[in-house]
């Protein structure tokens, strides 16, 4: 029988065998199942400010890990090859929960600076939470943390099951109009209730990836400024520089005067603004 999955705003609607837009979720004999589940197509031992995480354990390393699928359609990815591919599309080994939480607990006495933790990355961690929240919590177990990197398009569902689990949050805030994220194929209105969420319970840093012609105008990202200070001024902006990626190969990097000029203007109602890509 067809089931709708309730993870993210697309409520896709499955029939059995069918895959849900995000190409992780899938109906197995009428139940909503994370076809991604602990396949893993990137691993990686990164610096906590490549996440962007600027205020949350700095000089820090993290295991990086990412899965495939998303359930926004940027033209722009810079992570499309894992992102907007589905099961089968590219190779992703299995690697069950314990062995990955066991892993970032090796590399936390193999290495000199030390790993922190895990960070769920690369692609949206999100489609496939269920493994985001058994492997957080053997994290936590052995006393190491939880980053989560997200476009924050999931369910209030989904976010309460995590957020005992997770230390820090960068979420991408791809803009601040609902025009500009439907045509990625999201919500701005389930961002937005999704970072106000997360900011009352762990430490979250946004990021705002500027593409001209798009999401670049000063009146744009005043509007987004004072919506996030009236959350809490003291939340980290990250406003990141855009080039030609995937399907958006016509147009020319961000000017870096442009992002300056953003960052001035959401300087006036954020303490910490600080630009990326550049």
């Amino acid at each position: 029988m067809k089931t709708t999955c309730q993870v993210c705003m697309h409520r896709c609607t499955l029939s059995p065998g069918q895959t849900g837009l995000c190409g992780a979720r899938k109906n197995e004999n009428g139940k909503i199942v994370c076809a991604n589940y602990g396949r893993i197509t990137s691993l990686a031992l990164d610096p906590i400010e490549k996440k962007p995480l600027k205020h949350f354990r700095p000089g820090s390393l993290i295991l990086s890990v990412g899965s495939y699928g998303c359930n926004l359609r940027c033209p722009f990815c810079q992570n499309h090859e894992i992102s907007m591919a589905g099961e089968g599309d590219v190779h992703s080994p299995y690697v069950p929960p314990q062995r990955l939480a066991d892993l970032a607990l090796e590399w936390k006495e193999r290495d000199g600076a030390g790993n922190i933790g895990i960070a769920y990355t690369y692609n949206e961690p999100l489609v496939g939470w269920e493994y985001v929240r058994d492997t957080a919590r053997l994290v936590k177990e052995n006393g190491m943390a939880n980053v989560l990197v997200t476009n924050g398009t999931a369910a209030p569902e989904i976010l309460e099951e995590l957020l005992p689990l997770i230390d820090a949050m960068n979420i991408d805030l791809k803009g601040f109009r609902a025009e500009y994220y439907r045509k990625l194929g999201g919500d701005l209105d389930t961002v937005k209730t999704f970072i106000a969420r997360a900011v009352t319970a762990c430490h979250v840093e946004l990021t705002t990836l500027i593409v001209p012609g798009e999401n670049d105008s000063p009146e744009e990202m005043e509007a987004q400024a004072r919506w996030i200070a009236d959350l809490n001024p003291e939340i980290p902006l990250h406003i990141t520089r855009f080039f030609p990626q995937y399907h958006m190969l016509d147009r020319k990097p961000t000017e870096i005067q442009s992002l300056r000029r953003l960052a001035e203007t959401a300087g006036q109602y954020l303490t910490n603004v600080s630009l990326g890509n550049v």
